[in-house]
């Protein structure tokens, strides 16, 4: 049978919406094998593990309940894509198959066409969302504009953009993670004091390092833009490529994890203060001190799982710290204005690495405080 180029591409659309959803929390709750392990990966935010989640069960319900969920969202998606524009379907296909590594253009629709499943009534974005990436997503509140987005920064704008890949989901700091890394601040050592000193464009907001384990690969790399995308194998990328840097590292981890950096994260210097949008397919981990409680003298690293972003960087909370009231604790260098990012690997307490300096790939972000 004869088939459109639109309904082709509204049919590759829904093929490659999210896996999971309800029908996978169901097989979890039926004890399917494999599914149990799916929906507690996606009940954890941010390293969240225990805590409130972002997508409770919804054990109980039976298949039929399902199926028909299933119905619904397949017609309302339909209904959705069909009033697409060619062009627009091209763009957002795009943008779905390459999991945002692509650059795709904006897919502006009316900010007020809603959207109805069930009992809830979605905006146009999170409905979009909840189909090609998070199906247990709920509330706008739980997604952040990307700088990129023509969106950004508008208030109530007539067109919204709708493209997912436009959009990260939110960490949520006020529910704890489990303590992946709780130990004193490891202060920067001579080696890591020598990266600050090095000289840099006064133009630039913050440079950047990167280190496999204990050693440093390649120069600094001096931030001017407000967005940098730092990335391993990224086609067309813009940015700081870690995969053109000569690194002398054998080490089989070391390349392991190389090798799934990927997208990396994006680092972007926002209004209300830096944050970082893990674009890999792999968590990543954060040590920030404007993260946590500025009474503490101990550190969370914090996990950021693919698709998230956190304000790893608040520079008014930064300056508030620089003169803590413990005559000991000023006698140590201050590494305030410091962000350590881990690719893949965690470290502290509850792993073999202590340190970051154990980790296989690792960034060092220092903000300029002049």
């Amino acid at each position: 049978m004869f088939r459109t180029k639109r309904s082709v591409l509204v049919r590759r659309l829904w093929r490659s919406r999210a896996p999971g959803g309800e029908e996978e929390e169901e097989e979890a709750a039926a004890g399917e094998p494999g599914a149990a392990a799916a929906a507690e990966a996606r009940a954890h935010v941010c390293g969240g593990g225990g805590g409130r989640g972002c997508c409770p069960g919804k054990a109980g319900r039976g298949g039929r309940a399902s199926a028909g969920a299933e119905a619904e969202l397949k017609a309302l998606t339909h209904g959705v894509l069909k009033r697409l524009k060619e062009r627009q379907l091209e763009g957002l296909l795009h943008a779905v198959e390459s999991r945002g590594g692509a650059r795709t253009p904006c897919l502006l629709l009316p900010a007020k066409a809603d959207s109805r499943l069930g009992q809830h009534w979605y905006p146009l974005p999170v409905l979009l969302c909840k189909v090609f990436r998070w199906p247990d997503l709920r509330h706008c509140s739980e997604v952040k504009r990307l700088c990129c987005c023509e969106s950004y920064g508008k208030a109530h704008p007539e067109l919204v953009c709708c493209n997912p890949h436009h959009l990260s989901r939110l960490c949520e700091l006020e529910s704890p993670p489990p303590p992946y890394s709780r130990y004193p601040m490891d202060f920067l050592k001579p080696t890591d004091s020598q990266v600050l000193q090095e000289p840099g464009d006064r133009s630039h907001w913050c440079v950047v390092a990167y280190w496999e384990e204990k050693t440093r690969v390649g120069r600094l790399y001096s931030v001017q833009e407000p967005s940098l995308d730092i990335f391993y194998d990224l086609p067309q990328g813009n940015g700081f490529c870690l995969g053109q840097l000569n690194s002398d590292n054998k080490s089989q981890l070391v390349q392991k994890v190389r090798s799934k950096i990927g997208y990396g994260i994006q680092l972007t210097k926002e209004v209300d203060g830096v944050w970082v949008y893990n674009r890999s397919s792999y968590p990543i981990f954060i040590k920030s001190a404007t993260l946590d409680n500025p009474d503490s003298r101990t550190l969370l690293v914090h996990k950021v799982f693919p698709g998230f972003s956190i304000k790893a960087f608040d520079y008014e909370k930064a300056y508030s710290l620089q003169r803590p009231n413990d005559h000991e604790f000023m006698q140590q260098p201050w590494t305030g204005f410091t962000v350590q990012i881990s690719f893949v690997k965690g470290w502290g307490q509850c792993y073999t690495r202590q340190f970051i300096s154990s980790c296989p790939c690792w960034l060092e972000v220092i903000f300029n405080n002049r």
